[in-house]
């Protein structure tokens, strides 16, 4: 049995509690295909909430590329699954965007980003659509996104 601990540090102002981070992943890790991706015990993931000049920095000096991004994962090891990093105005802008409220989106960009940490890729149009299909199984009372 796995449980998952997730720290949370808002390095940003944000309009969402840690406790709602953690209840995201939590949610996530008990889907079926994810739960089989994460090692039995104790494991931590650590959420970073920032703004776009903080995530410039890390998507350049970790990715090689210069601009700001939406979320970002640094794979971990041992028991530490790995950090991910969100912006939060992409969050802000990408959910008026997309017509749905901003904690919609923060969940979205928090599953995507687990679920990269854990060996998932949207390379393809096939790994895409699997991400998708556990984003929205992790996610269930949200409504379908165009960009999916």
């Amino acid at each position: 049995m796995t449980v998952l601990e997730v720290e949370v540090v808002k390095a940003a102002r944000a309009g969402v509690a840690p406790a709602f981070v953690r209840r995201v992943l939590e949610r996530a890790a008990k889907v079926p295909e994810v739960a089989a991706r994460l090692p039995d015990g104790r494991v931590t993931v650590a959420v970073r909430i920032t703004d776009d000049a903080e995530m410039e920095r890390l998507n350049r000096d970790f990715a090689g590329d210069a601009h700001p991004t939406d979320v970002l994962s640094f794979e971990g090891t041992g028991d530490h699954v790995g950090d991910v990093a969100v912006s939060w105005p992409r969050v802000a802008a990408q959910a008026e965007e997309w017509g749905h409220g901003e904690k919609d989106e923060l969940s979205i960009l928090l599953v995507h980003g687990f679920l990269h940490l854990l060996g998932w890729d949207h390379a393809t149009r096939a790994e895409n659509e699997e991400m998708w299909r556990l984003t929205y199984t992790a996610l269930p009372g949200l409504r379908r996104s165009p960009r999916a």
